[in-house]
């Protein structure tokens, strides 16, 4: 089954002011200051444009197309906007570039993690690949060191708690080495296994012994699915390799008939998803930059949002799209009307999704989210269920 972009937004009307408090327009300076759970954020691809410069002037790197910070920061962001995932992948080579000594990752590490605590951000989850940073001779175990002390010396003195996803690349033959670094690194700050890349021609079965080695690991793992590829690549994700969440997943949107009452008809696939709450980590603004989705106004999450999907708000790459965690809200907030009950029934969503013990997910939860969110949310909506 199948919907059209119209439908999905058909799909959406009379959500806006339906949630939250009715009139509030929210803004990105107020969304700052409630907590925030982020999943989907890649390490290569949130560098300040100033520190991609002094970096590569360190290691005379001469491929930046520009010197100039503005200049930089606005070449990233065009490029990004081409429509194709190859294409919005393809400036990530400067970055990577500028990524290849234990001090530059460190640096990078931590301004990601201090950008993330300044945009009230609680609880983080960075993805990175570490077999793209080995060029000038390091590990992959001393990529993995120099990353996480970035981490921890960002997020020092902040509310933030910034965990690492590893991540291999799915048209490379190394994921079981990267699934066996991840579960040696994972008492140290890591928080689980991912697989990242062009999705067509590389299905997610190829990695299957990763996959099954990190399940045998008692692991965590999320699978890049269902952005630039359709259903087939979700369904190998959930049904073959038993992903924990699905990285973008925006193509589950194809299994989904949007009547012309409103009515929204599920797939067997779509069905399972919701049913079994298989986590969706969508990043809209980057989503739309590749192409997987038409539009904000036309991205299904508003539509899976209704349906209560297990929906997650994230930034993808916050230098290549232009945008923070807060942005994107406030993005989805001016576009489908979203009130704070969406942003807190959304956080809420991430918090549970998070690969963090229980007991741990609990104590954000209850001390950090629904405290944060408490002077936003009308008293009637302070008991609503975060499905």
């Amino acid at each position: 089954m199948t919907t059209t972009a119209a439908a999905a937004s058909a799909g959406t009307a009379g959500l806006a002011g339906a949630t939250g408090l009715a009139g509030v327009a929210l803004e990105v300076e107020e969304i700052r200051r409630v907590p925030k759970v982020l999943l989907h954020d890649h390490l290569d691809g949130g560098l300040r444009p100033s520190t991609v410069i002094e970096l590569a002037d360190e290691i005379g790197y001469r491929g930046l197309p520009t010197t100039d910070v503005s200049a930089l920061g606005s070449w990233f962001r065009e490029g990004a906007s081409s429509g194709s995932l190859v294409r919005y992948l393809e400036p990530f080579r400067h970055t990577v570039a500028v990524m290849q000594t234990p001090s530059a990752i460190r640096r990078v590490a931590r301004e990601c993690a201090e950008d993330l605590a300044a945009d009230g951000v609680v609880y983080a989850e960075v993805r990175f690949a570490p077999e793209l940073h080995v060029e000038r001779g390091l590990s992959l175990d001393a990529v993995v060191e120099a990353v996480l002390d970035g981490f921890r010396a960002g997020a020092r003195g902040t509310p933030l708690r910034i965990r690492a996803l590893l991540t291999a690349m799915r048209h490379q033959a190394r994921s079981l080495e990267i699934a066996e670094l991840a579960v040696r690194w994972r008492d140290a700050g890591v928080a689980g296994f991912d697989i990242a890349g062009a999705e067509a021609g590389y299905p997610p079965t190829r990695h299957l012994d990763a996959f099954q080695y990190i399940a045998r690991a008692n692991g965590h793992f999320t699978i890049h699915a269902g952005e630039a590829f359709g259903l087939p690549s979700i369904w190998e994700a959930v049904q073959w390799c038993n992903a924990d969440r699905l990285g973008h997943g925006v193509r589950i949107v194809d299994d989904i008939t949007v009547e012309r009452d409103g009515t929204a008809v599920l797939g067997d696939l779509a069905n399972y998803v919701r049913d079994v709450r298989v986590p969706l980590e969508m990043c809209p603004s980057s989503n739309v930059h590749t192409g997987a989705a038409p539009s904000i106004e036309h991205h299904p999450i508003a539509l899976l949002r209704r349906l209560h999907f297990r929906v997650t708000v994230n930034t993808d790459n916050r230098l290549m799209s232009g945008v923070s965690l807060s942005s994107e809200f406030a993005t989805l907030a001016q576009v489908h009307g979203y009130g704070w009950s969406d942003v807190r029934w959304l956080t809420l969503n991430a918090m549970k999704s998070a690969f963090l013990p229980f007991d741990e997910r609990l104590e954000v939860i209850n001390t950090v989210i629904k405290p944060g969110f408490a002077p936003y949310v009308a008293p009637d909506l302070q008991e609503e269920i975060a499905r």
